[in-house]
């Protein structure tokens, strides 16, 4: 459920709406498979159920929600099949990303890539524990958004944040089942490194290591869950 938070007028309704949503979604606060009642939404955020339905075609347009057997609207459970595509483009679009950012990489860039890596290599070791499966995909995220703003590239970050986006909804699944399906630090430095030395063959190798391994990780990880759905 949607905690209870009363939207602000200064936007349209619906673009707060549909904000609310997306956000609740992608920090796994409406998990995947959960059904949106408009009429709790509406209440929940204190706006009429027009609002809340546009926002819902939105998500839907987006992938981001889709509708059941039975024509209910419920948050989006992706498949193995749509993990291993996901990552399939996800391979494509990062090798070109990291490629264009040997080249392309600022200082800026790289001083900003080398704070994220320290950061959650510092945040993992000192709270293993203690941090959240959003906080987790969060640095992720940062660090391979920064990678495609590092290539120069505006519509390749364009079109990896839509993949983020999915990729959000199959990763917050597959780390409360295990936490350490996500390697947010050894592999990163790799990558790091590699652009630092603007050596794009190493980049290249290190970004399809990482996310080869993570697809495997994740594949193996919904597997899993599937198995045990069935057994249940």
């Amino acid at each position: 459920m949607i905690s209870s938070r009363p939207l602000q007028r200064s936007q349209s309704l619906y673009e707060q709406t549909y904000e609310a949503i997306r956000t609740a979604i992608l920090s796994g606060e409406l998990a995947a498979g959960t059904r949106l009642i408009e009429t709790q939404l509406a209440e929940q955020l204190q706006v009429s159920r027009t609002p809340i339905r546009e926002a819902i075609r939105q998500l839907q347009r987006e992938n981001l929600v889709t509708a059941d057997g039975h024509g209910f609207v419920r948050v989006a459970s992706l498949s193995i099949s749509d993990a291993m595509q996901l990552y399939d483009c996800r391979i494509v679009l990062e090798q070109l990303s990291v490629s264009e950012a040997c080249r392309n990489a600022t200082i800026s860039h790289l001083d900003r890539l080398q704070q994220i890596v320290h950061q959650s290599e510092q945040t993992v070791e000192q709270q293993p524990n203690e941090l959240t499966h959003h906080q987790l995909l969060h640095m992720d995220y940062q660090f391979h958004r920064l990678l495609a703003e590092s290539s120069g590239n505006f519509w390749l970050v364009q079109i990896l944040d839509q993949v983020f986006d999915k990729m959000a909804l199959l990763r917050l699944r597959t780390l409360q089942h295990n936490p350490r399906v996500l390697d947010i630090c050894s592999e990163h430095r790799r990558i790091y490194e590699a652009i630092g030395d603007r050596n794009s063959i190493a980049a290249n190798q290190a970004i399809q290591f990482h996310l080869i391994s993570s697809k495997e990780r994740v594949v193996q990880e919904i597997k899993q869950l599937e198995e045990e759905a069935v057994r249940s």
